[in-house]
């Protein structure tokens, strides 16, 4: 039976991905004070998550929900990658029975690439490292900027 401690979860927390096939970029946002962070890349397993590590961040940061970026093609159709990114959700949602929230994530790795190589000078090991969190944290800053409580 699982502690109700650990069960327990933050009305305020949610946890933001950035799926990939290779890794995952991972960032961790609250409502109350409207900010997201980066908080790591998983690499996945044979282009499969690491469960493993998912729900180790889930059973740290206990969120209410779960916001996933899904990419799609200007005209709103879906891309190569769009399905896995649903099927991602489906797994989330069925996993840990938490909502599970879509964000469109258009251009959320450039724009992490273009800030951490122009304004930060990251060398390219080092952005290989962090672009997919960063990226993560501009898909859940959007989705806490449009579901604000005034």
């Amino acid at each position: 039976m699982l502690d109700p401690l650990l069960t327990k979860t933050s009305a305020d927390t949610y946890l933001g991905f950035d799926f990939g096939y290779k890794k995952i970029g991972v960032a961790v946002g609250q409502t109350i004070t409207g900010s997201a962070s980066p908080l790591q890349t998983i690499r996945s397993i044979n282009q499969s998550p690491d469960w493993q590590i998912i729900s180790q961040l889930i059973q740290e940061w206990r969120p209410c929900g779960l916001v996933v970026g899904i990419s799609r093609q200007a005209d709103g159709s879906d891309n190569p990658v769009t399905p896995r990114m649903i099927k991602f959700c489906h797994q989330l949602n069925g996993r840990y029975q938490l909502p599970v929230y879509q964000q469109d994530e258009a251009l959320t790795t450039f724009e992490a690439k273009q800030m951490l190589f122009d304004e930060v000078s990251v060398n390219a090991t080092k952005l290989w490292e962090v672009q997919d969190q960063l990226a993560a944290q501009l898909i859940l800053q959007s989705w806490l900027n449009e579901h604000k409580k005034d």
